[in-house]
């Protein structure tokens, strides 16, 4: 029976992902898209199969938890589901002991693997496939996408983001959380903007069937992404939500000037953050202040001699949380610095540090230039947001690095994204043979 159900979801899957590959093949342009297309794929399955060929570390330990709750779906389905669905979970097996909570994204993580583990049984690296094949597929939608809404926009930045920058197709790949959170947070994206800049015959499908699909895959891949990483997930989400409303004003005449589109998108997400905090202690400020020392210090006594950054006197209130943030968003973004490190994986995270700040100083001078770029002011104006937020929570939680460096992977996408809007960024693209369609 565990055969048959493995072989009938294998088959499956491939039966809806050839069709699906062959299909964007010929959907794609000749040249650069096919070979983005290949690449991204190719690099991801590539890289998911040889980190999760042997399992190790964090990927083993809930592989290892994930296979006891897979044997009792077989067994005791309903016990399988009260283990699934309560509030605070036990879980011993003969490899670990772990308590988890609702809202822990490894506990969420888990459950994956444990639906994951009826069509690989229970094999790692055929996991860890899945996962990559997902975190393509994600951002592929994305990719193309921003391509089709936003044609005046330098074309392949969005393949350079989301499919080849260095550190996102290898911390957002094969058996790890990063691959889920980036993945869903793109497709998700992908949705979204499709629905609000795409064609109007795109627009919310006009059979009853294709709206209700567009709302249940926004819904799941909303609930996917929030709990991944709630705290990483919450801006995102506030902000598509707040460049929904504003562009449904500017679809009926009004907030067209870009200082109106502002005010009205903070306005928005100062009415979200005060309603976050009204309807769950989980978002309050005492909670968020506390919660991010608490992360902060917990890693703390681990990094004694090994590379890492402190502050001085972080204490739980918002004004010292307020006080770091800038420093916090610099570290997120250029530490480690080119050097700082000898381990290979740190000296790679350096190298691509001086290549972000390469593309920062343009997209620095060209915004002083005048050429920014032509992605729509709300929606880039969001994303500023939402990745000074989000490299500021990074920095104030976790300033080990090699942590961060992978965690910083769910930034990364988004603000390479703007780094390669404006006109210098859109040459030199050029120049390396992503060319107009």
């Amino acid at each position: 029976m565990k055969v048959a159900l493995a072989i009938l979801l294998n088959a499956a899957l491939l039966a809806g992902l050839f069709p699906w590959l062959l299909r964007q093949w010929r959907e794609a342009p000749a040249g650069w898209w096919r070979a983005a297309l290949v690449v991204g794929l190719g690099v991801r399955v590539a890289v998911g199969l040889a980190r999760n060929w042997h399992l190790q570390l964090d990927a083993k330990a809930m592989s290892n938890l994930s296979q006891p709750i897979t044997a009792k779906l077989w067994v005791h389905p309903g016990q399988a589901w009260h283990t699934l669905t309560q509030a605070v979970t036990l879980i011993q097996s003969a490899h670990n002991t772990a308590v988890f909570q609702g809202f822990s994204n490894t506990w969420f993580f888990v459950k994956v693997l444990v639906f994951l583990n009826l069509a690989s049984g229970g094999i790692g690296w055929l996991n860890g496939l899945y996962l990559s094949m997902f975190a393509f597929l994600g951002s592929w939608q994305l990719v193309r996408v921003l391509a089709r809404v936003f044609p005046a926009t330098p074309v392949g930045a969005g393949a350079v983001a989301f499919l080849l920058w260095p550190s996102v197709w290898f911390w957002a790949t094969g058996l790890s959380k990063e691959a889920l959170l980036v993945s869903s947070g793109a497709w998700l994206t992908a949705l979204v903007l499709d629905q609000l800049y795409g064609e109007p015959e795109g627009r919310l499908r006009s059979t009853w069937w294709g709206r209700a699909g567009w709302w249940l895959a926004v819904g799941v891949l909303a609930f996917v992404h929030f709990k991944m990483r709630y705290f990483f997930a919450a801006p995102l989400l506030a902000v598509l939500v707040g460049i929904a409303l504003v562009r449904g004003l500017q679809l009926h005449g009004l907030a067209r000037p870009r200082w109106a589109q502002a005010v009205a998108l903070l306005a928005v997400l100062g009415s979200g953050l005060w309603l976050a905090q009204q309807m769950s202690v989980a978002f309050s400020v005492n909670k968020f202040t506390s919660q991010v020392v608490r992360v902060y210090t917990s890693f703390l006594p681990n990094l004694v001699g090994r590379p890492h950054f402190e502050y001085s006197d972080l204490r739980p209130t918002l004004e010292s949380v307020l006080s770091y943030a800038p420093q916090a968003v610099a570290n997120t973004l250029m530490r480690p610095y080119l050097g700082e490190a000898s381990e290979p994986r740190l000296a790679a995270a350096g190298a691509e540090n001086l290549l972000l700040l390469v593309l920062l100083v343009a997209a620095a001078v060209s915004a002083v230039r005048g050429r920014a770029g032509r992605l729509p002011f709300v929606l880039g104006l969001g994303l500023v947001i939402f990745c000074l937020v989000l490299a500021a929570l990074m920095g104030l939680t976790t300033p080990n690095l090699g942590s961060l460096h992978r965690y910083r992977s769910d930034l990364m996408p988004y603000l390479v994204l703007l780094l390669l809007q404006n006109d210098y960024a859109a040459a030199a693209l050029r120049r390396l043979g992503f060319r107009d369609i």
